[in-house]
């Protein structure tokens, strides 16, 4: 019988998330099914909710007090399982509403740190565009300097890495841009240029890298935009 109860238990809703007195309230109502019920099965009864002598009914005030008390046994059993399934159905919908709170929340949570991360990355991202300007402009002279200055830009290398790996850390993922279709939705055109070498609205340059945190810009990429080349003149 305890077996049986723990079962019951480990398969019914957990009530640590609920008041202590409908918790009580559950597992009394609970024992006392099993204790009814097992008083029941001693006795033999018939499964239906009434006793029955020759097929015909017996009423409370037949048949005896022992008949009586069981009848009335009946009765009782009857409503603690109507008790149950109320107290049931109560912490089945205070378990909804408990998930939906938690949901909510981690949501509300999330957006709030995506939040304050984009404000501090806005306020980065002019420092790492400006560090990669200076890496670019002295990648161009490096061969002509010295070896100290090649070690020294060498660690500003690793400085600007390490910037952009943490902010890649706290999800600010940049957009590629570089050979994709234009999108004015992540794609900013500051300049185009005729080609025939690339399909008429490709990414051909990257003037200022764009950044995103989740699904939200943060801001686009600043790109130069191909466009069809000149026809060439018709020959007279």
């Amino acid at each position: 019988m305890a077996s049986d109860r723990k079962k019951k238990q480990s398969n019914s809703i957990p009530i640590s998330f609920f008041d202590e007195e409908e918790s009580r309230a559950a597992d009394d109502l609970e024992e006392s099914l099993d204790d009814e019920g097992a008083l029941l099965e001693s006795l033999n009864d018939p499964p239906a909710n009434e006793i029955r002598i020759a097929g015909e009914p017996l009423s409370p005030g037949q048949g005896g007090p022992a008949v009586a008390e069981l009848v009335a046994t009946r009765a009782e059993l009857k409503r603690l399982q109507g008790q149950l399934a109320e107290v049931q159905e109560s912490l089945a919908r205070r378990q909804a509403d408990f998930e939906n709170y938690r949901k909510r929340i981690d949501r509300e949570r999330g957006e709030a740190h995506n939040r304050v991360v984009a404000e501090v990355a806005l306020k980065l991202l002019p420092v790492v565009d400006n560090l990669g300007r200076a890496l670019e402009a002295e990648r161009s002279v490096e061969v002509n300097e010295s070896k100290e200055f090649r070690h020294f830009l060498n660690g500003v290398e690793l400085i600007s890495k390490q910037l952009s790996e943490v902010l890649e850390s706290f999800g600010v993922q940049p957009i590629v841009a570089l050979g994709e279709s234009f999108d004015p939705h992540i794609h900013e055109a500051v300049v185009t240029e005729a080609s025939d070498d690339h399909e008429p609205d490709t990414v051909i340059a990257e003037m200022a890298r764009g950044y995103r945190i989740g699904d939200r810009l943060l801001r686009p990429t600043m790109v130069k935009v191909s466009s069809r080349g000149a026809a060439p003149d018709d020959e007279s």
